[in-house]
């Protein structure tokens, strides 16, 4: 039997594991609301919710070389901006400097103790990474049939420009929920 072709959801030949900036959204399965709602267009995490979003940020405390930029929790799905940088892993004797920023553009520095050398995951096995924890510890607090939806989907940012400008998308993605491609098929 021949399985149907599936769209390719990366870009054919390019090294996600390479230094390069990252637009990530992925959705929970068919698009349920579980994460919490927007009320006058600020998002209110449940506990589901504040999962996702503390274990988007664990990404950075267990992956030396992943800086996180803008992130936000919708009620069904995540939009982050995610950097690969492997000029902040230390070859094990090194001080490494760590890059945090709030999303708003404001970036601060942070020395970090001696690091062991470490094999750079590439963007999918950080998203899965993201996706299998958040999924356990949901699951874990009460919500036992909660799974994502297969894959997700990514865009190389290549500019400046296209940086604010995805930026700013996820930046305002509540108070934009109601016109939202996402809510829409709710």
């Amino acid at each position: 039997m021949k399985w149907p072709d599936r769209k390719l959801n990366r870009l054919n030949g390019f090294d996600y594991s390479r230094d390069a900036l990252y637009f990530v959204t992925s959705c929970v399965l068919d698009k349920a609301c579980v994460f919490g709602e927007v009320v006058n267009e600020a998002m209110q995490l449940n506990k589901f919710g504040c999962i996702a979003e503390q274990q988007w940020h664990r990404l950075a405390e267990l992956y030396p070389y992943v800086v996180l930029h803008a992130f936000v929790v919708m009620p069904n799905h995540v939009h982050g901006i995610i950097e690969i940088d492997r000029e902040l892993v230390g070859t094990g004797r090194d001080l490494s400097a760590r890059r945090l920023n709030d999303g708003a553009g404001t970036v601060n520095t942070v020395i970090a103790g001696s690091l062991p050398a470490q094999k750079i995951k590439s963007l999918s096995q950080l998203v899965g990474a993201y996706k299998t924890t958040t999924s356990k510890l949901v699951r874990s607090a009460g919500l036992a049939e909660f799974a994502w939806q297969r894959s997700f989907h990514d865009h190389i940012i290549r500019s400046e420009k296209a940086y604010n400008q995805i930026r700013d998308y996820i930046l305002s993605n509540p108070e934009k929920w109601p016109d939202d491609v996402f809510y829409q098929q709710v």
